[in-house]
């Protein structure tokens, strides 16, 4: 059974989320946004093992924990982000742009594709090529769940902002349209930034996106 505990991080409000296959007690932290010794605790208190850090993308706020979570861990956990995002990683996400200079934590190891199937346990997630917001954004989505980790690709009456580098709203609608739009619609998307929503609600009410955006 997965098992997920949603923290709300750093200087931009992030989400993070720890994830564990509660069977394994095999834990995964995606976008581990700031403050990783809160995540650290809380994984122990549950007795939960930490063994990978997933990243829907390199910005600073989505990484600025890791390297907390990292130090604290033997082995050090593994790391997956797409090829596209390791030069935005090696930059810090951009932080220095907004006066944070972060400690990336490891180096990525793992490299995210389209229809890579990752295992926790037992439990499958399905990464989908979600570029737009950066070059290499991805989402994990949890058929047997029906949950979507989407990162910034989309939120709840929103959508992620394409005026940083590597971003372009065209390629996000492509990505929200060919990714997004073709899960079901009970779909839960668990989003970087606000509440959560889903595909159903976002595919008829998104001002940007939605059936009814101008």
């Amino acid at each position: 059974m997965l098992e997920i505990v949603s923290f709300t991080l750093g200087p931009v409000q992030t989400n993070a989320y720890l994830v564990a296959d509660s069977d394994s007690k095999e834990a995964v932290v995606i976008d581990p946004a700031w403050d990783g010794h809160l995540i650290l605790k809380t994984a122990q208190e549950r007795g939960w093992r930490i063994g990978h850090l997933w990243y829907t993308h390199a910005h600073f706020d989505h990484i600025g924990g890791a390297a907390a979570i990292a130090d604290a861990l033997n082995p050090l956990p593994l790391v997956a982000l797409h090829p596209q995002d390791h030069v935005l990683w090696r930059a810090g996400g951009g932080g220095s742009t907004f006066g944070f200079d972060i400690d990336p934590g490891p180096e990525p190891t793992i490299d995210f594709y389209q229809g890579q199937i990752l295992h926790l346990g037992s439990v499958e997630f399905e990464v989908r090529f979600t570029p737009g917001h950066t070059k290499g954004h991805c989402v994990l989505y949890v058929q047997k769940q029906n949950i979507c980790f989407c990162g910034d690709v989309i939120f709840a009456g929103s959508v992620g902002r394409t005026d940083f580098p590597g971003g372009d709203f065209e390629t996000l609608k492509k990505s929200i349209y060919e990714q997004i739009f073709t899960l079901p619609d009970e779909t839960v998307l668990l989003s970087g930034h606000g509440p959560s929503t889903t595909v159903g609600e976002e595919r008829i009410e998104n001002p940007f996106v939605g059936e009814n955006a101008e």
